[in-house]
């Protein structure tokens, strides 16, 4: 039997598994291990950037049919400046190049796109790019892709603390006026609810300053397989993963109060 119909043959196996009423509808993702999986393979590092980026369109198309809203996906932190600057080039070369080629089939496709990071740094051509992608795609209504580039959690909830801060004491708002949600409000991400399920390449487990507010009650999905050779059916699997686990919210939704005082004093 060809590998293309045992492939086949899984994904219906598994997507006949998936409950479709609970499908997360916002999947944030860290795209881990192109490198390495380069490397294993006797290849440049650039190969397996590639060969991501190839994977991505995949997974977009998949979490759309499946019924999710939102992916946000980690493709450049602030820590991967300290990468060799051969590398760090590409991936700008690579960002400019992925998105004046695919852009218009996004649109097409009704997928609005959101750029989440400090922007600043990159050279005027991308951010050129970048704004005309966003300014494009604003009004699409299907689906969000948030492609978060030069992003680290950390800086992200220290800048909307400034930014809170300056309005305290401009008089803008009374420091007894903060509160979550309009820290919330402040956030680079205002379009989705929060990430109900985080996917992890490559086998790392942490979450590398990945979205440290958001992320707060997020589900989170470890595999070993390195981002080149995620697919469907690794997608799959992540979703079926996620609806096994039961979402209690720091409750108890099994027992009721009086059911818990019998199970205490029993």
């Amino acid at each position: 039997m060809r590998l293309e119909k045992i492939l086949s043959k899984e994904n219906l196996k598994l997507s006949s598994e998936i409950d479709k009423l609970r499908v997360p509808k916002h999947v944030a993702i860290i795209m881990d291990g192109n490198g390495r999986w380069a490397t294993k393979k006797g290849l440049p590092r650039s190969f397996g950037h590639n060969k991501g980026v190839s994977v991505l369109k995949d997974i977009i198309k998949v979490a759309k049919n499946l019924g999710c809203k939102t992916l946000t996906v980690y493709a450049f932190s602030t820590e991967n400046w300290t990468r060799p600057s051969k590398e760090v080039d590409f991936l700008i070369n690579l960002f400019e190049k992925v998105i004046n080629k695919e852009i218009e089939q996004i649109h097409k496709n009704s997928i609005k796109i959101n750029f989440i990071g400090d922007l600043n740094p990159f050279p005027e051509t991308l951010k050129l790019v970048i704004k005309n992608s966003e300014d494009l795609t604003k009004n699409n209504k299907d689906f969000i892709l948030n492609i978060c580039i030069n992003y680290g959690g950390r800086q992200e909830i220290v800048r909307v603390a400034k930014k809170l801060a300056h309005k305290s004491f401009s008089g803008e708002i009374q420091p007894s006026e903060v509160n979550e949600e309009l820290f919330e409000s402040e956030l680079l991400i205002r379009d989705s609810k929060d990430p109900e399920l985080l996917i992890r390449t490559s086998g790392e487990k942490r979450i590398s300053n990945f979205l440290l507010w958001q992320l707060a009650y997020s589900e989170i999905y470890i595999t070993d397989v390195f981002w080149p050779d995620f697919n469907e059916i690794e997608f799959l699997k992540a979703i079926i993963d996620y609806q096994s686990r039961n979402r209690r919210f720091g409750g108890i939704e099994s027992l009721s109060n009086d059911s818990f005082k019998d199970s205490y004093y029993s």
